[in-house]
C-alpha cells in the first residue's frame, strides 16, 4: 500500500505546541451553509502537526495553528454533517500546501471550487503541480474516471484495464521524471524537496543524490530532508547479502526489542501496519509459515506502521499474530521503517542466522519456497 499521504496521518499536535502563539490561519467561507454541515482539517509540518474541525456558520469557518515551517493538509467538508471518514473518501475534499500564513478560501459551493489567496506558499505549490504534470490526486481521479468511462464490457476486459493501468503507469513515471528536473532546477525551492521526497526510489538514486546534495541546506536539514537522506543510504546498505541494521524497538508491553536477539535463528522483518489491506490479506499465510518453521529456527518480528496503538492491538489481535510486534506509533515517520527506506507496505526482509539478508520483498509463494528451501 503506497505512502500516499505519508505526513499528514504520523502525528498529533505536541502537548506544548498549545502553548505557542499560533503562526498560521486558515479562514474560509463556502456559500451559506450552516450546521450540520462540518469541516475537518489534519495537517503536519516540521515543526508540528495536528487536527481540528468547526462547524460552519453561514458559510464561515477558522483554524489556526503553530507549524513552525510549511505544512501540508487534508481539508475535508461535510455538508450533510455525516462525518469525517465519509468527507474524506467520498465527500468534499481537497490537499493544500501552506506556510506561517494567513490564508483565505472562498467559493460559492464547495471546497473543491474554493479559490485560495493570501498564501504564497500555496501559489507556489500550484505552479510546482503545473510543472510536473499534477498533483495524486488529480492523476488518480483522473485514471478512475477513465475506468469509469468505459462500457460495462470494457470493465470486466482485462486488456482494457491493462491499457489503462499502463496509460497511467507512464503519466506516474513522466510525473516523477518532472519532479527531479524541478529539483535540479530549483535548489532552494521547498517543492524541490517535495519532489524528491515522492521521486527518489531505489532505481533512480544515481541520479537523485547529487541533486539532494545540491539543494539548499536548509532544506537538506529539515525533517523531509533527512527522511530522504536515510533513504539514500538504505539504498546503498539494504541490499542482498548485507548486514541487516540492527535496531530496537518497544513490543505491544511498551519493552524493547531488538533484532539482535534474533541472532543464530533465520528472521523475516515483516513492515505492516493494521490500515494495509495487502498487509492483512498475506497474515494468514505468515501465521502458517510460522506455525510450520517456528521448531526449525525460523521467526518473525513485525515492524508496524501505525500510529494509533488501538488500532494495532486490534489487528494484531483479529489476525492472531503470535509472533513479536513491535512499533514506535509514528506512523510513516516510525524509526526502523526510516532505517530501512521503507515507502510502501508490505515489505519484508529475510535475515539468516548471522544477521545477512538473504530475501527481499518475499511474500505468498516466494516466500513460502524459499523458506521449505532452506528449513526442507
Amino acid at each position: 500500500m503506497k505512502k500516499t499521504f505519508a505526513l499528514l496521518l504520523a502525528h498529533i499536535i505536541p502537548a506544548i505546541c498549545l502553548a505557542q502563539s499560533p503562526d498560521f490561519t486558515i479562514r474560509g467561507k463556502i456559500g451559506n451553509l450552516n450546521a450540520p454541515a462540518k469541516i475537518y482539517i489534519d495537517y503536519s509540518a516540521d515543526g508540528g502537526g495536528g487536527q481540528d474541525s468547526a462547524i460552519l456558520k453561514n458559510g464561515a469557518f477558522e483554524f489556526s495553528g503553530t507549524i513552525g515551517g510549511n505544512a501540508y493538509a487534508r481539508i475535508a467538508l461535510a455538508h450533510e454533517g455525516d462525518g469525517k471518514e465519509k468527507a474524506i473518501y467520498t465527500g468534499d475534499v481537497i490537499y493544500i500546501h501552506f506556510g506561517q500564513e494567513d490564508l483565505v478560501m472562498n467559493s460559492p459551493d464547495s471546497l473543491s471550487n474554493a479559490v485560495v489567496t493570501g498564501s504564497k506558499v500555496y501559489d507556489e505549490s500550484e505552479a510546482y503541480n503545473k510543472y510536473i504534470g499534477g498533483t495524486i490526486m488529480e492523476l488518480t481521479k483522473a485514471v478512475n474516471q477513465e475506468f469509469s468511462s468505459g462500457t460495462p464490457e470494457q470493465q470486466k476486459d482485462s486488456l482494457f484495464m491493462k491499457q489503462v493501468d499502463t496509460r497511467y503507469r507512464a503519466t506516474m513515471a513522466r510525473r516523477a521524471e518532472r519532479q527531479v528536473q524541478f529539483a535540479k532546477e530549483n535548489p532552494d525551492s521547498f517543492f524541490s524537496l517535495v519532489g524528491l521526497s515522492e521521486a527518489t526510489n531505489p532505481e533512480n538514486i544515481a541520479t537523485v543524490e547529487p541533486i539532494f546534495q545540491a539543494l539548499n541546506p536548509s532544506l537538506r536539514n529539515t525533517d523531509m530532508g533527512k527522511e530522504i537522506a536515510q533513504r539514500i543510504n538504505a539504498s546503498k546498505t539494504i541490499k542482498m547479502g548485507s548486514i541487516a541494521p540492527v535496531f530496537a524497538q518497544n513490543d505491544v508491553d511498551g519493552k524493547p526489542v531488538s533484532l539482535a536477539d534474533y541472532k543464530g535463528k533465520t528472521v523475516l522483518i515483516e513492515f505492516w501496519a493494521s490500515w494495509c489491506g495487502p498487509c492483512r490479506v498475506e497474515n494468514p499465510n505468515l501465521v502458517k509459515q510460522y506455525e510450520t518453521y517456528k521448531d526449525k529456527g525460523f521467526d518473525i518480528l513485525s515492524v508496524s506502521l501505525d500510529s494509533k496503538k488501538d488500532h494495532w492491538l486490534k489487528a494484531i489481535e483479529d489476525d492472531q499474530l503470535p509472533w513479536t510486534q513491535v512499533s514506535d506509533l509514528k506512523g510513516w515517520s516510525n524509526e526502523v521503517g526510516r532505517l530501512y527506506g521503507i515507502r510502501a507496505v508490505p515489505a519484508s526482509f529475510l535475515v539468516d542466522e548471522e544477521g545477512r539478508i538473504i530475501g527481499i520483498g518475499l511474500r505468498g509463494e516466494s516466500l513460502n519456497e524459499k523458506l521449505a528451501e532452506l528449513f526442507n
